[in-house]
Parts: structure tokens; C-alpha cells; sequence
């Protein structure tokens, strides 16, 4: 099986060097370009976690086995337990008073900004596996870049969730070579489950305008720069399972800057209706 990205801390005593060399600002002090810039940042961080979080939370009770059932659910927990951190550090960005809850509940489609391929629905078993395993490559090395942030709140919060991330991706990653290894059945699944969400990975690598500015600070990586380690992984891994990488680099985006498909509005549908039919309801 491929090496797992390395995933050594980064030193200490240079990040702090760096910070009092003027490398770090925090949001309260920036420009407000770069205070907007830095708010998409950590929402894009936090609903893709959120929403993919919700999606294989729909497993939990109806996954093939008793353990993959304990196992995605633990999975889904982690994920949310990351956004809790993101969107916390978001609310406190934007300095409008809104909470991780407000900013999870009370968002419409519009304004969300996760990537197409989390909202994806779950499809069969295979389905939500490489979906998992194509988002766990990506999120390993873009939080291995964060730890390496100018924004020490960041880097702490990417070195807390790497820990969980690396093994969400040895976990998918063994169950991908498995399945795509096996059987003639589980073969042609995964391939099929390949073929059909690959167009939308390409989104995970397209930068913009607040992706370059957060890079120019040294707070956030370009997506452009995430690539080479993903193709890499990924590649390493299709070869081991005998599965074929499709071809052609087409790529469905639009989500990171607030246009999704018809499901996301399903899955917030569902997620945020307590809190819609009862604004401010406290348990």
C-alpha cells in the first residue's frame, strides 16, 4: 500500500520566528480585503467538513456491517468536530457575533462553500468510499500545509485534525485497494464509483482571488499547490486496487464560491429545520 503523506509537525522555533518576523497579522489587524479573504478561507474549510460530515452520517444504522457502521459514524463525528473548530474561528473572523452554530444552521445554499464533490449523494457503499478516499487525499496535505500557517490559531486547529485525518485516509484508502481488488462485482463498483465523481475532484485545485491573497500572507496555501502530492497519492493507490484513473480534466466548480447542485439543498434542508421552525430553541 502507498506511504500516507508525511506527516512530521512543523518546527516550532521557525513558525515562531517567522510570526515575529511580521509574517503573521491577526484578522483584528488586517485590512478588510484580507479580513473577507480570511472568513472564505475558513468557511471553505469548515462546510466541507460540515456538509461531508452530514452526508456519511445518512450511514450510520444502514452501512453492510456492524463495524463499517461504527466506523463511518466515528468518521462522520470527526468531521464535525473539525467544523466546529473552523467555523468558530470563522465567526470570530468576521466579528458579526455569529457562532459555529449560526453559521451552520442559518446559512442558505447561496451561501455555503463547500466543494460539489462532498455534497454528492452517498450512492451504494463503494460510491461513498472513493468519495471519502478522493476528499481524504486532498485534506490530508491542505491541512499539512496549514500547520505550517503564519496564523498560529490555524495551524493549531490543522495539527489537531491531521491526527484524525490520517487515519481517515489509511482507512479509506486500505478499503479502496480491497474493494477494487476483489471481486469482479466490487471491482466493477469502485470503477464505476470512479468514473462517475472523478469530474468533480478537479474543483479541489482551482484557486481564486481570496485564495491568493490568504497564500501572499502565508496563512493558507494556493489549491493549485495541493496537486502534485494528490495526483501522486492517488495514482499509487489506482494501481494497487487494478482501477483506471479517468481520463480527461474536465472540472464541475462553482461551490467554493456559493453555487452548488439541486442536493445541497436537501441536505440543509434536513440539517437545519429544527432551527428554522425554532429560531433561537435552546436544548
Amino acid at each position: 500500500m502507498p506511504s500516507l503523506p508525511d506527516m512530521a509537525t512543523p518546527d516550532a522555533a521557525a513558525r515562531a520566528q517567522e510570526q515575529a518576523a511580521g509574517q503573521t497579522a491577526r484578522p483584528e489587524d488586517t485590512a478588510p480585503e484580507m479580513r473577507a479573504a480570511l472568513f472564505e478561507g475558513l468557511l471553505r474549510l469548515g462546510d466541507n467538513t460540515l456538509i461531508l460530515g452530514h452526508r456519511v452520517s445518512e450511514w450510520c444504522g444502514h452501512a453492510p456491517v456492524l463495524e463499517e457502521d461504527i466506523a463511518l459514524a466515528n468518521t462522520a463525528l470527526d468531521m464535525i468536530g473539525q467544523t466546529q473548530l473552523w467555523l468558530g474561528l470563522a465567526g470570530e473572523v468576521e466579528g458579526q457575533g455569529r457562532s459555529a452554530d449560526d453559521l451552520a444552521y442559518l446559512r442558505d445554499v447561496w451561501d455555503m462553500r463547500n466543494l460539489l464533490l462532498v455534497e454528492r449523494p452517498n450512492g451504494d457503499f463503494g460510491a461513498t468510499l472513493m468519495r471519502q478516499f478522493l476528499f481524504d487525499a486532498w485534506h490530508l496535505p491542505m491541512l499539512k500545509a496549514l500547520m505550517r500557517s503564519s496564523d498560529q490559531r490555524i495551524a493549531d486547529i490543522a495539527e489537531k485534525a491531521s491526527k484524525e485525518v490520517s487515519y481517515h485516509l489509511e482507512r479509506s484508502t486500505d478499503l479502496v485497494v480491497r474493494l477494487g481488488d476483489g471481486t469482479r462485482e466490487s471491482h466493477a463498483r469502485m470503477q464505476a464509483a470512479l468514473d462517475d465523481i472523478w469530474p468533480y475532484t478537479g474543483e479541489m485545485f482551482i484557486g481564486d482571488g481570496h485564495d491568493a491573497h490568504l497564500a501572499e500572507a502565508g496563512i493558507m496555501p494556493t489549491p493549485e499547490s495541493l496537486r502534485t502530492e494528490w495526483d501522486a497519492y492517488v495514482d499509487a493507490v489506482l494501481r494497487e486496487a487494478t482501477l483506471k484513473r479517468p481520463e480527461g480534466d474536465f472540472a464541475h466548480k462553482g461551490g467554493r464560491q456559493g453555487t452548488h447542485t439541486e442536493h445541497l439543498g436537501f441536505i440543509l434542508a434536513e440539517m437545519q429545520w429544527l432551527q428554522r421552525a425554532y429560531p433561537g430553541a435552546k436544548w
